[in-house]
């Protein structure tokens, strides 16, 4: 085996095993929004994280990946590949990319579910869950990923006419979470609130039944933010790699840990007591704040951005319940669609490399203030015309009494707990 062959092997290896952690992301998101909602619809919360991957997985090697990767990057999408995928050719295995590709899809997918969690028709989620992976993640991430136009650096392009850079998301600040969280918006929008959310103008807590559950969620959604940001450098072998994963690994959880720091002494400020839930959504604000710029800001910007999503997290989830009396149960629009913003946009004044906080000018600051803009407006029309056109026709929100006596036995037949 020469050396070069045993470089693409190590690489290889780290790709999938990558893929692996943040395939256990799943279960980290399944438990997480269970545990923040209430025991009566556990089930049904657990069966539409399966549900995700499932239908995630077969669309996305069908045609998404085509639709993604395909054409070169040229055109408004590439080309459905029917589950043929002798059209990519790249350094690393393809069926090991397709997988690796995958289980970032089906992240995107699942983050709508804890939104729109409690009163959703299973049926009418399956159907939005089949576009997303269809459609929706793949047509914006050809645009970014597979090579489009939005990450197009080569000269006469249109980022580098108009910015002298282009956009750069490294794991997914804005490919993955923001678009989720915008479509987690527009869902609950159209769902309406659960029932008696808003009393007399007023928003009422609904208290998720299992806060352990949601604990362990987010400390599994932690360790696979391990797999989801170093394991996108898609290399391990040389020191050029091992340098970079380890500077992102030390990033990621820089920014995690501030994320929760800073959630955790806002709300012990404001309410007089440091709150725990919050808390935890604060350590997943920092994680996707941190997402799109890991490889390239610094370990102190890295603490900042983190720190800021935290505190911007507690006032974003109030100010949606409260004053748009937008019901979110698990805050997924905040988590993951304002910080996701948020961290695309820190990218460009803190990247250490052309940042406007390290004189770069706010080239790449406007460079990345245009990518977010244009992939999440691609995420809100078509969120709307998806979520209103089933409100429309099939409809998306369960009776009045299924809602009131839990989704779990009138969806599935069958209870969480006995």
């Amino acid at each position: 085996m020469s050396v070069q062959d045993l470089a693409i092997s190590l690489d290889t290896v780290w790709m999938l095993l990558a893929a692996m952690l943040v395939f256990f992301m799943q279960p980290g998101f399944a438990l997480c929004e269970a545990g923040f909602t209430r025991g009566k619809n556990t089930a049904n919360i657990l069966f539409k994280n399966f549900v995700d991957f499932m239908i995630g997985s077969v669309l996305f090697w069908l045609v998404g990946f085509g639709l993604m990767f395909g054409s070169d990057g040229a055109g408004f999408a590439g080309m459905p590949n029917w589950g043929d995928l002798s059209f990519y050719h790249g350094a690393l295995p393809t069926e090991g990319f397709l997988m690796f590709e995958t289980v970032f899809c089906a992240t995107s997918a699942t983050i709508v579910s804890g939104a729109m969690a409690e009163r959703t028709k299973f049926s009418m989620y399956c159907v939005y869950s089949l576009f997303i992976s269809l459609l929706i993640y793949p047509i914006e991430g050809h645009w970014t990923w597979g090579g489009g136009w939005l990450c197009d650096g080569e000269a006469g392009s249109f980022m580098m006419n108009t910015f002298g850079v282009a956009f750069h998301d490294f794991a997914g600040s804005a490919i993955v979470h923001s678009v989720g969280g915008v479509l987690a918006l527009v869902g609950a929008i159209c769902l309406g609130p659960r029932l008696g959310k808003y009393r007399g103008g007023k928003s009422t807590a609904i208290p998720g039944h299992n806060l352990l559950v949601a604990a362990l969620g987010v400390f599994i959604l932690w360790f696979g933010w391990f797999g989801f940001n170093p394991g996108s450098q898609l290399a391990a072998s040389g020191e050029v790699n091992r340098v970079a994963i380890s500077h992102v690994f030390l990033t990621t959880n820089l920014a995690a840990v501030c994320g929760g720091l800073g959630t955790m002494f806002v709300s012990w400020i404001k309410y007089g007591k440091p709150s725990f839930s919050l808390t935890l959504n604060g350590i997943l604000a920092g994680l996707v704040a941190i997402t799109a710029g890991c490889d390239l800001v610094s370990p102190l910007g890295a603490a900042i951005i983190g720190l800021l999503a935290g505190v911007i997290l507690v006032y974003s989830i109030e100010f949606i319940d409260t004053r748009l009396h937008i019901d979110d149960p698990v805050g997924a629009s905040s988590v993951h669609g304002v910080c996701g913003i948020f961290g695309t946009l820190m990218t460009g004044l803190f990247a250490v490399d052309g940042g406007a906080l390290y004189g770069g000018g706010f080239g790449f600051f406007g460079a990345q203030a245009f990518g977010i803009l244009v992939i999440d407006a691609w995420a809100a029309v078509t969120g709307i015309i998806l979520f209103w056109g089933i409100k429309k026709t099939a409809g998306l929100r369960v009776d009045k009494r299924i809602e009131e006596e839990g989704l779990d036995i009138y969806e599935h037949g069958e209870s969480c707990y006995n």
